[in-house]
């Protein structure tokens, strides 16, 4: 069978192989750059004072020029093939258990989200952790929101995307390992503003007059060189140059220093380009995307590599030596302000759309290489049976195969389940795996079982509540404040509501009062959810309401030794563990 781990496991042989004789390549350029030299400056002193050192010296040049661009190619290719090695090593090690190398996403923590802090959505060990392969900062971006989005749209459009995209692996790492081998460290939004506010103050006359300056340059020096005029007239007209070029030098070093940020990632932007026009996509959104970076007059990767190209000979001026006379002759750093300003006025409504683009596709195959690396998955199918959630051996996707145990579960729409369960017989989990795989559904992936129908639901929890020192809040207090938070929500539109042990911060009898109102007040709006609780009062609500159902996860003592079976249950806890611990561990008697 070919599994995501053989598959990578054969392209790193393959790549590796692939890698030594690119570095042989290198080597032999190498040495015929050398002898290249050392042949054209031997044959050079021997035939010093022959009518052959002209051609020597033509053909030499010539020769070590091309050797020079085929070694400088073939750095690139093995940059970008290192590159390809490094992805598919690291998804291995993500498949053996090491998330080490992937970032967690902790800037995107937020307490106040619908549910992202309750499920840890990110930080270290989160679901964002597990996905993410973004290799641009924008992608990371788009990733965070697509999967904290709590949208229910268009999901079997998304879960086709993703089949597609899942199934080009060699395309979803090529398209990565450019972008990173390419990285860049100015902000898109940055470039954006640049571009959309920039001034430009190099007159129309500069889209001839470089060339026509250039010209007469030429012609001075052939008229000085066969004696036609003196030195001083090239002197003059060198003077005349830098004046011309000396007026605008305060403007042209401000375009200088802001077009000096953005080379390496218009470089980037047309080679990513470029992997997407020579996509054949089925799917819509693909197809949409695809066409959003289309141009009447020329391919986007073509625009944007000619301005990549105006950049570079604009930084040419780096070169004092260079930029002193170039400037002096040929009017250089005008004729390059101009092209550069040329290219913005003509493209820079479409540079927003490019970015976009590329930042939707490095999201979108995070996305499409969790799919892959997941076969065993399965797309939930789509309101089928009236069930909310409908799934048989439904588990956790950041748990180990060997250590997950599956369950069936299936709760139909304005049900209401009140789990009960011991300390750690797996009742946070069980929420977590809920939470979760709506999550995964929403986005169009796949989820952790074996089967399951789905009427797609937005997500609001309340798991994990904590104070606030900043905010002078009590614990008791921020939790009230979430659950005012879901009350008002859910009357503006259907939730899946995901409730952990509310009203902590209150003693045993109140919790119990308050609790059985609030769940009585949730069912009364017909909403839909679970609440997990060591309450066995509140289970009464199931003979007053025919909305509730008891469920539990219970804890067995054998032998002296805490056993659980993680496997949900109907009905009412009745093992409780926390003396049996207490005592275990020696803390009570």
């Amino acid at each position: 069978m070919n599994t995501p781990l053989s598959y990578y496991t054969a392209e790193v042989k393959r790549i590796t192989l692939e890698l030594r004789l690119i570095k042989k390549r290198l080597v032999l350029l190498s040495i015929l750059r050398f002898s290249t030299f050392i042949v054209t400056a031997t044959l050079g002193y021997v035939f010093i004072a022959s009518n052959a050192l002209v051609p020597i010296l033509i053909l030499g040049t010539f020769t070590f020029i091309f050797l020079l661009y085929k070694y400088t190619a073939t750095k690139k290719e093995k940059k970008l093939t290192t590159e390809l090695l490094h992805i598919n090593e690291l998804e291995i090690a993500v498949i053996n258990g090491d998330l080490s190398n992937l970032s967690s996403g902790k800037k995107y923590l937020n307490p106040k989200h619908f549910y992202s802090y309750d499920i840890d959505l990110f930080g270290e060990g989160s679901f964002f952790q597990f996905i993410n392969r973004t290799a641009t900062k924008t992608g990371a971006k788009i990733l965070a929101e697509l999967i904290t989005a709590n949208t229910t749209d268009n999901i079997p459009s998304k879960q086709e995307m993703l089949k597609e995209l899942s199934g080009t692996p060699k395309w979803r790492q090529r398209f990565s390992a450019i972008a990173r081998v390419s990285k860049t460290e100015t902000k898109a939004s940055s470039i954006l503003n640049w571009i959309q506010t920039n001034t430009p103050f190099v007159p129309k006359t500069f889209q001839y007059l470089p060339i026509i300056f250039s010209v007469i340059s030429l012609l001075l020096i052939v008229s000085y060189a066969i004696d036609i005029i003196p030195f001083g007239i090239i002197g003059l007209w060198f003077l005349i140059g830098m004046i011309i070029t000396g007026k605008y030098f305060s403007k042209i070093n401000t375009l200088y220093n802001d077009s000096n940020k953005v080379g390496a990632t218009f470089k980037q932007i047309s080679l990513l380009l470029h992997e997407i026009e020579q996509s054949d996509f089925k799917n819509d959104i693909l197809i949409k995307q695809k066409e959003r970076i289309a141009n009447s007059d020329k391919k986007a990767s073509v625009l944007v590599n000619d301005f990549s190209k105006a950049l570079e000979a604009f930084d040419q001026r780096n070169n004092m030596l260079f930029g002193f006379f170039a400037n002096g002759l040929l009017l250089w750093d005008l004729k390059q302000c101009y092209r550069i300003e040329t290219w913005i006025k003509n493209y820079a409504t479409n540079v927003e759309n490019w970015f976009e683009a590329i930042s939707f596709f490095d999201a979108q195959n995070s996305l499409a290489n969790f799919v892959f690396n997941k076969p065993d998955y399965t797309f939930p199918t789509i309101g089928k049976t009236g069930s909310i959630v409908n799934a048989e051996n439904l588990g956790h996707p950041l748990l180990q195969t060997q250590a997950r145990v599956d369950n069936d579960f299936n709760i139909a729409q304005h049900e209401f389940f009140i789990i009960t369960g011991a300390n750690m017989a797996g009742k946070s989990t069980f929420l977590r795996t809920v939470s979760l795989s709506i999550v995964m559904a929403n986005v169009g992936l796949p989820i952790c079982a074996t089967k399951c129908d789905y009427t797609p639901i937005k997500l609001i929890t309340s798991m994990r509540t904590s104070d606030s020192l900043k905010d002078n809040e009590s614990y008791f207090f921020s939790e009230l404040k979430r659950l005012k938070f879901i009350v008002d929500q859910v009357q503006q539109d259907d939730y899946f509501i995901i409730l952990d042990e509310i009203l902590k911060g209150t003693n045993s009898e109140d919790k119990a009062i308050g609790s059985k109102k609030f769940v009585e007040r949730l069912v009364s709006t017909n909403a839909t959810g679970i609440i997990a609780t060591h309450d066995l009062s509140l289970c009464t609500i199931e003979k007053e309401l025919s909305q509730i159902k008891n469920f539990y996860f219970d804890a067995e003592i054998k032998n002296d030794e805490l056993y659980f079976d993680y496997t949900f249950k109907k009905g009412v806890c009745k093992n409780m563990n926390a003396s049996f611990l207490l005592k275990k561990m020696e803390i009570i008697s």
